[in-house]
């Protein structure tokens, strides 16, 4: 029987090597292990709540994208398995823990910047056009409107926080960061990959506003890896109640960042506790998302 409600983790005597926002990755010898828990976070504060399912939604939606990228030969990944039974025996004890929301991985060397494409106007986006016509220093037409579809997708690296917020930058500081060379490579790599996963899904009735990758080297090759095109990392929106100059509904945590907007809270910890009927009404929207993406029932 597989947990479908999982916060913290412990594996024995695996040593647990980071704690992130959702995920505990451990190391297990050639390779991590990478669990999704059920947090959620939103404006990078990790909230008292979590979301049940979450976890396996996200692991799973990833390894469906992680195949269909190596099988267009895109590019590729750090993913061994996401199927407990090919894990190490040592970690089959933990089956009902690890089971839907754990992944092999191999150990690489992360990039120090997020890879961040957008296709609409949204977010964090939305408030710096509004300010100056630009997002992360490129040039957009006028007369843009909250969630108008942009006339082509944007490269908008990120940086990576490791306390606070991640902060939108420029493609000359991404180049910076992590070399020109690289930057060009992520930045092509995230267009082709977002306009093949966009072309998908609105197939299945879904928009993808913008979504996050990440990316890093193995043995001298770069992969891409973490998660890819779930809920947590996109904005996902039903296509049929489409429509420019307001916000849109979702399949993601958006829903919970427009709750909490609602709230006296400055957005630093701790995070406010969530209504039940949000909490309830996330976890429908994440399961809901990956019927639609994947045209399966999540089988955990």
């Amino acid at each position: 029987m597989t947990s479908d409600y999982l916060t913290d983790l412990k594996l024995g005597d695996y040593k647990k090597v980071n704690s992130g926002k959702v995920r505990e990755i451990f190391d297990i010898g050639e390779y991590l292990l990478l669990v999704a828990t059920d947090r959620i976070s939103a404006f990078d504060v990790v909230l008292p709540d979590a979301i049940p399912k979450k976890g396996a939604v996200l692991t799973q939606m990833s390894k469906f994208w992680f195949d269909r990228i190596e099988s267009a030969d895109i590019m590729g990944h750090h993913l061994i398995s996401a199927d407990v039974n090919e894990f190490p025996e040592g970690l089959k004890v933990f089956r009902t823990e690890l089971e839907g929301r754990a992944s092999l991985v191999k150990k690489c060397e992360p990039l120090a910047i997020e890879c961040v494409v957008r296709g609409y106007l949204a977010g964090s986006g939305w408030k710096e056009y509004k300010s100056d016509g630009k997002v992360c220093g490129i040039r957009l037409p006028s007369g843009l409107r909250e969630s108008s579809e942009l006339p082509e997708p944007i490269f908008t690296p990120a940086t990576k926080a490791v306390t606070g917020h991640d902060e939108n930058i420029d493609f000359e500081r991404a180049a910076g960061i992590v070399g020109r060379e690289t930057a060009e490579q992520v930045r092509d790599l995230s267009l082709k990959i977002y306009n093949d996963a966009r072309e998908y899904a609105i197939s299945r009735g879904i928009i993808i506003c913008d979504t996050k990758f990440e990316f890093g080297f193995y043995e001298g090759e770069l992969i891409l890896i973490d998660e890819v095109l779930t809920p947590d990392s996109s904005r996902f929106w039903p296509a049929d109640s489409y429509e420019a100059g307001r916000a849109q509904l979702s399949f993601d945590k958006q829903y919970v960042r427009d709750h909490l907007e609602t709230l006296d809270w400055n957005k630093d910890y701790p995070g406010p506790e969530l209504p039940r009927e949000i909490i309830k009404a996330t976890s429908e929207r994440y399961l809901e998302a990956y019927r639609i993406l994947t045209r399966q029932e999540l089988p955990y």
